[in-house]
């Protein structure tokens, strides 16, 4: 039996090179898909909405076999679980990494509403550089320059109008909390200790909201860990995946 596909969703306001290096330590045997998010670029962007999103991704699943292991960051995670509510036939495992499976306070979702108005009207990224510093732990910033140029790097390349749609669809989307909870597969929640988005109190939620989850702290990350400690992101995953394949053997 083929080993179970992996799909990793990235975060906001990045693409799939967020997950290069994780994605490298992956693969072998194992399908490794990593879309750019919301759409390919070469579609219509439809209204707002992270459902939107997670129907494509339920497009990819089925294309790769039927199930997956689905790991999101951030606004990935945020897809994760709107593909576990909407298509739940085709996640196998779930990684919930620096994210959060509650809505945004009202006061969230109005910056995000914001934060879109002003990248519009802008017709540039620049309203969001400044979220580097928030992106990046700590210990990254002070002392990897490296990782904070390609991630600054990553920013500056995105597009506008996919910017401001992605910050409207994750104001919408609603409290997942439930939805995490009914799942019965396995479902590891990592997090960066160092994580000023999300942190700890959303990730510690997460893995008592679900049935079968392990909780991973990685040390000197921010809300990148994956980026920031690949090689602790990528193990949790392989663990995650081998818990996966034993519950569908």
């Amino acid at each position: 039996m083929p080993a179970t596909p992996i799909v990793l969703l990235h975060a906001f306001p990045l693409d799939h090179r967020l997950w290069d290096d994780v994605a490298a330590g992956l693969r072998g045997d194992r399908t490794v898909i990593a879309p750019d998010l919301p759409v390919p670029s070469e579609l219509a962007l439809p209204e707002p909405s992270l459902d939107a999103v997670a129907d494509r991704v339920a497009d990819l699943v089925r294309d790769a076999g039927g199930r997956a292991l689905v790991a999101g960051l951030s606004m990935g995670g945020y897809v994760a679980l709107a593909l576990l509510e909407r298509h739940p036939d085709v996640v196998a495992g779930l990684a919930l990494v620096d994210t959060k499976s509650t809505a945004d306070t009202p006061d969230a979702a109005e910056n995000r509403h914001r934060v879109a108005d002003d990248v519009e009207a802008a017709g540039t990224v620049a309203p969001v550089r400044g979220s580097v510093a928030t992106l990046l732990g700590e210990s990254t910033r002070a002392a990897r320059p490296e990782v904070v140029e390609r991630v600054t790097g990553w920013v500056e390349e995105q597009d506008p109008a996919r910017v401001a749609w992605c910050q409207r669809a994750m104001a919408a989307r609603p409290d997942r909390t439930e939805v995490l909870r009914a799942f019965t597969g396995p479902v590891s929640v990592v997090v960066g200790d160092e994580d000023a988005v999300t942190g700890a109190d959303a990730a510690e939620h997460m893995a008592k909201a679900a049935a079968q989850a392990t909780l991973v702290v990685v040390p000197r990350a921010g809300h990148l860990s994956a980026v920031e400690d690949p090689a602790a992101v990528t193990t949790a995953l392989r663990e995650l995946a081998q818990r996966v394949d034993a519950a569908d053997a």
